[in-house]
């Protein structure tokens, strides 16, 4: 079976190469895009079964991207995971309503990270805490 594919859409070089390196150790396939355009395109590209999305991106907010996304049949059907510094519930509830199927604060700890990828990827958690941040409540 092949690893599976994420792609990170995150401008910031730091955040980027932490994610992946985090998500690389546990057998994920990455890729990226440093903004809401080439997001979209390397979405098309890549059709990645995941898709971790930073709000606060140039050429176009992570809703923006969402929006994108979801008015194309084929990428509509990506989970989203929201990475983003925005906090509070307006963007949490405006993420959920956009699609996203969680939403991650940062600084995002690696463990938070790898218990809401493998979630939502549908895998069975790693033994230890129990970390869920989906939007179902909201």
């Amino acid at each position: 079976m092949s690893n599976k594919k994420i792609l990170i859409v995150e401008d910031d070089a730091d955040v980027r190469k932490g994610m992946h390196l985090r998500l690389q150790a546990n057998n994920y396939d990455t890729f990226f895009a440093v903004d809401a355009v080439s997001g979209v395109a390397e979405a098309r590209k890549h059709k990645p079964d995941l898709i971790l999305l930073d709000l606060g991106l140039p050429g176009g907010d992570g809703f923006k991207v969402m929006e994108w996304l979801a008015a194309n049949p084929y990428l509509a059907v990506i989970p989203v995971v929201v990475v983003s510094a925005r906090t509070g519930n307006a963007n949490r509830l405006k993420a959920k309503k956009a699609g996203a199927k969680a939403f991650l604060e940062k600084p995002v700890e690696n463990d938070e990270l790898l218990a809401v990828v493998r979630k939502t990827l549908g895998e069975a958690p790693k033994p230890g805490k129990a970390l869920v941040h989906d939007l179902g409540d909201l």
